[in-house]
């Protein structure tokens, strides 16, 4: 009756699999101090390139989304190329706000810039296809001393995703910049538009280098190692158990009488 031989793994093979096995199953935190909404927008487009992610709530009403630790470096480009998280704007409200202090001429004149550079961007931003938009405003502060009024200009940055045909906005664009400065005119606003470089368009070779020499990558050459171990073992210690004598059989025919 044959028996079963038990398969030994050897102990420098366990000592690789368990830490490559704890490592998979870490989650590295991507961002934290996060709105509700940003986690999900962020979990969202995440799932959507195949990466396990998940968002926690932190205290104080915060979220946080982690990832798998080998995915990190391509959950990073994913979010980088989706423009997330999504940018907080502040708002007139939120620049003028009352500190209980008196500003002056100059900090105020500065607060109304930046407010409405923000307004702007903010509006820009929320045109569908828009990753990140910037508004650069120059309003000259009058002269009284001079008959001559420097005009005031705008520079505007659109980033946006692969599949919008955002150019076909640039005069509307433009023309929300114009109605919400005093004194701006269509011939002193820029808009520069640049495509977002997505995902999908990273070289081949590169996914793939992340891919086989990743964690999962690592755990499926040690786990195909370790089925060749077996398979190579297990028929070698079979038939040398099936072919040799046991030591009991041979101290009986070594008793026998010669005749």
């Amino acid at each position: 009756m044959r028996t079963a031989l038990p398969l030994r793994v050897p102990r420098w093979l366990l000592a690789l699999l368990v830490p490559l096995a704890l490592g998979a199953c870490s989650s590295q935190p991507l961002y934290s101090q996060l709105t509700e909404a940003q986690a999900n927008d962020m979990v969202s487009a995440l799932l959507n390139a195949n990466i396990s992610a998940e968002k926690k709530v932190l205290d104080g009403g915060k979220w946080s989304v982690a990832v798998p630790q080998s995915d990190f470096s391509r959950a990073v480009q994913v979010l980088r190329s989706n423009g997330l998280p999504r940018e907080d704007f502040q708002s007139l409200g939120d620049v003028f706000k009352k500190q209980g202090f008196v500003s002056s001429p100059l900090e105020e004149r500065a607060r109304l810039i930046f407010g409405t550079s923000q307004e702007l961007s903010h509006s820009i931003a929320s045109i569908d296809g828009v990753i990140q938009a910037r508004v650069h405003l120059t309003l000259p502060e009058p002269d009284p001393l001079s008959k001559e009024t420097k005009p005031a200009t705008a520079s505007v940055l659109v980033k946006y995703m692969e599949g919008f045909n955002l150019p076909r906005q640039r005069e509307a664009i433009k023309t929300l910049v114009v109605n919400g400065v005093e004194g701006l005119t269509p011939d002193r606003v820029s808009v520069v538009m640049v495509v977002g470089r997505s995902i999908s368009s990273s070289a081949p070779s590169q996914m793939l280098m992340e891919s086989v020499f990743g964690w999962p990558g690592l755990l499926g050459i040690f786990g195909f190692g370790l089925v060749g171990i077996a398979l190579w073992q297990l028929p070698k210690r079979a038939f040398g158990a099936h072919r040799q004598p046991s030591r009991n059989a041979a101290v009986t025919i070594l008793a026998e009488p010669a005749e």
